[in-house]
């Protein structure tokens, strides 16, 4: 419960609740969710999610054996009108889970989809990823990982209703069917699910349950609209930045300008003398440095207030990166013997008829998604309640337990829809988690024992961390007048993303974090001695979509054309060439771009250019063959043809949508000022002013077509994004004769 006493803000059907005593069953909703879900809410099943934990403990001899992430009653809400809520076990930040989930659920269930509807899960146990073990929203897992679990949930549903239809007819189960919400007797008796929910949900859970074959499906492998996407477009979905809650505050946090600085001196009457300024709090901050919060009614009163504060920084124990002095810094490295991942046979080097030497710089990156980070926080004796955009709320609770000295269980997590993230919402650190905690901590021991919202703002954004690595790689090849590919020595040298990680343990051998050389050498018969590097520099660097693919595959993909085009060798023969009989979904998902897009039969306009690349990430492969050209000196993105090999796609309409936005993620990086440098340890950009994302009128026509498959889905929230770069950089290199060795895109 609010530690506040007016009510009257709350939803009427929560106020009702509230005054009876009874617990708020609306924790996971923003208020507009609740009241469309307390209008239709009933003893359905599954109508409060503690009770999977409850049903497991004692639901009978089948119930026990199963685990929460089984349970029917922690995921499916059915209301006496029939309308069908699904809990995702996931974040929803543009991926379309809140969609895709929900259909395959729904298509074991036998629903009618006009009556589903979706909602978000919380750091409950019942929401972990069943194969991890843990709360998450990354690796483009969603879909795959908890495809057989969603499967057998709505099984499991169904087999109730189907039980508690057979118990009120007195006939055999088995002369029963469902369709579209309903269960149907031979006689033409129907009852509805609504109707059935209440005694449903007294049942046992089957722990066993025969699922449907693939070629009966009708809700699964149709193009569906998004149930989000009237809201979105409408303006009236609510995001975690939206949260609202009595009394609410809101903060913003002055950081230091170098990453893990001190305060030395504050100065803070002008900020306390501004109107709605409620306390300004100096405040621990991530990687030991300091910060100081201020607390106000509104963004606007606490923004005045920090642009009021008058700060001195002691950063004289802080590291100072600067991006000149780590570029020279990562070519001496890179000369150094160092741990290898692959270690072939380099005798070839000294004598092969032909060589290629390269090297490869990738800067730093901003997340930058729409919605800037928030988390609002609700503190009462012994108890921590949050509504945040977590990818991983479990292991934020945990944190946030450590820092206010609570037992995990004691701490809620409440998941909201979030605006983007891209991997920026899941640090080892839960920095803006913990960060919005000492907040809220802080200003309920200075006597405001009211919510807190911490808010940052999109300076915060992008000046405060974490980043995609900077890179650089170095490449030495020797092959043949055929193209064959005799010696490939290669360095890469790059800070690592899971060393500190709740992954470290599993992703780092030998000193090397895999997530740095995924997509290095395959699916390519290569001899490859690949030596990795990772320097330690105070800059908190994080996983980025597509993590070691966004550099690796340019790296790849670009070197593979060259070496084509230097042999005189047609750059997709070449590749189908390299695979031979193996590789047949790479095969597959190149040939159907290059029919798509007319490649090599069609003429294209005077100054164009195709480009052609082909990468494997998270299981899936994605192959873009594109149209580009050079105009006034800059580079031009016309046409992108793709051909996708992800499996079976659940939501092809949704496989779409997570294409066309991992490339526009992909050609961000190409543009003139995508990258984030430092000077003397202070990040240089700070606004989307001076840190280019693609616009609209960046954007190319695009086509996506997916390959035909049954099997089991794979991930499709990143491939998009790692091939599209270079295969831009194969157009421009294809008009210019010169070879792109950095991004973003330098043709001077």
């Amino acid at each position: 419960m609010l530690p506040h006493t007016d009510y009257r803000e709350l939803p009427r059907a929560l106020q009702h609740l509230l005054a009876r005593g009874q617990s708020d069953p609306s924790a996971t909703l923003p208020r507009r969710s609740f009241l469309k879900l307390a209008g239709a809410s009933g003893l359905a099943l599954g109508a409060f999610p503690h009770l999977a934990t409850a049903q497991a403990n004692g639901g009978g001899q089948a119930a026990s054996a199963l685990k929460p992430t089984q349970q029917p009653s922690a995921f499916v809400q059915i209301a006496p009108n029939g309308e069908v809520t699904v809990t995702i076990n996931r974040l929803e930040f543009g991926q379309g889970v809140q969609t895709g989930l929900p259909m395959i659920l729904a298509e074991e269930l036998d629903a009618d989809w006009s009556l589903v509807r979706s909602r978000n899960g919380s750091s409950d146990p019942a929401y972990l990823d069943p194969l991890f073990g843990i709360h998450l929203t990354g690796g483009s897992n969603s879909i795959k990982n908890s495809f057989t679990q969603y499967r057998e949930l709505g099984a499991r549903a169904r087999a109730m209703l189907l039980a508690a239809a057979a118990a009120r007819w007195n006939v055999d189960v088995t002369t029963l069917r469902t369709q579209a919400g309903q269960v149907l007797a031979p006689d033409g008796r129907k009852l509805g699910y609504g109707e059935l929910a209440e005694a449903a949900m007294a049942l046992p859970v089957p722990e066993k349950v025969t699922l449907k074959d693939p070629k009966n499906f009708r809700i699964i492998g149709r193009p569906t609209t998004r149930l989000d996407a009237r809201a979105k477009s409408s303006g009236r979905q609510d995001f975690g930045i939206d949260v609202r809650l009595p009394g609410q505050l809101t903060a913003l946090v002055a950081r230091p300008p170098v990453f893990g600085a001190k305060l030395s001196a504050v100065d803070d009457s002008a900020a306390r003398a501004i109107k709605g300024v409620k306390a300004v709090l100096r405040v621990p901050l991530d990687r030991g440095g300091e910060g100081v919060a201020v607390v106000a009614d509104g963004y606007w009163q606490a923004k005045q207030g920090r642009d009021a504060l008058k700060l001195q920084w002691d950063t004289a124990a802080a590291e100072k990166v600067d991006s000149e002095r780590q570029l020279v810094q990562y070519r001496e490295l890179a000369a150094r013997p160092g741990p290898r991942h692959f270690d072939a046979d380099m005798g070839p080097l000294a004598n092969a008829p032909r060589q290629l030497e390269a090297e490869f710089v990738f800067p730093y990156l901003a997340h930058a998604p729409m919605e800037p980070l928030n988390c609002t926080v609700v503190l009462t004796e012994g108890r921590a309640e949050l509504w945040t955009g977590s990818q991983c709320p479990g292991l934020d609770s945990a944190a946030v337990a450590r820092v206010l000295g609570l037992k995990p269980e004691q701490v809620r997590v409440n998941v909201q829809m979030a605006g983007g993230g891209f991997g920026r919402r899941f640090s080892a650190t839960s920095d803006f988690v913990v960060e919005a905690c000492e907040v809220a901590k802080a200003a309920r021991a200075a006597g405001l024992n009211l919510p807190v919202r911490t808010l940052w703002s999109r300076e915060d954004d992008i000046k405060g961390g974490y980043y995609r690595p900077m890179h650089v790689h170095t490449a030495r090849i020797a092959f043949d007048e055929r193209g064959k590919v005799l010696a490939w020595d290669h360095v890469i040298v790059g800070q690592s993303v899971t060393s500190g990680s709740v992954f470290e343990g599993f992703q780092v051998k030998n000193g090397i974090d895999a997530t740095a050389t995924e997509g290095m050498r395959d699916p390519y018969p290569l001899p490859m001695r690949l030596t990795v590097h990772h320097p330690k520099l105070n800059v908190p660097v994080l996983w980025w979509r597509s993590v070691g693919s966004t550099h690796t595959a340019f790296v790849m993909e670009t070197l593979i054309d060259e070496i084509a085009r230097a042999t005189k060798q047609d750059p997709v023969a070449y590749r189908m060439q390299l695979w031979g009989d193996k590789h047949p979904r790479h095969r597959a998902a190149l040939q159907l771009a290059v029919d798509k897009s007319g490649y090599g039969k069609r003429r294209l306009p005077a100054g164009r250019a195709w480009g052609v690349a082909v990468h494997e990430s998270f299981e899936s492969v994605v192959a873009y063959v594109v149209e580009a050209s050079v105009r006034e000196g800059k580079p031009v993105l016309h046409r992108v043809t793709s051909g996708v090999h992800c499996n079976l796609a659940v939501n092809p309409r949704s496989v779409e949508a997570q294409v066309q936005g991992a490339a526009v993620m992909g050609l961000s990086m190409c543009l003139p000022g995508s990258a984030i440098t430092l000077k003397d340890g202070v990040v240089e950009q700070s606004n989307f002013g001076d840190f280019t994302v693609a616009r609209i009128t960046d954007m190319p026509a695009f086509d996506v077509h997916i390959v035909p498959s049954a099997e089991p889905p794979k991930g499709m929230g990143e491939p998009g994004l790692p091939p599209l770069a270079p295969a831009f950089a194969n157009a421009i290199a294809q008009l210019t004769g010169k070879r792109l060795r950095q991004l973003p895109f330098n043709l001077a």
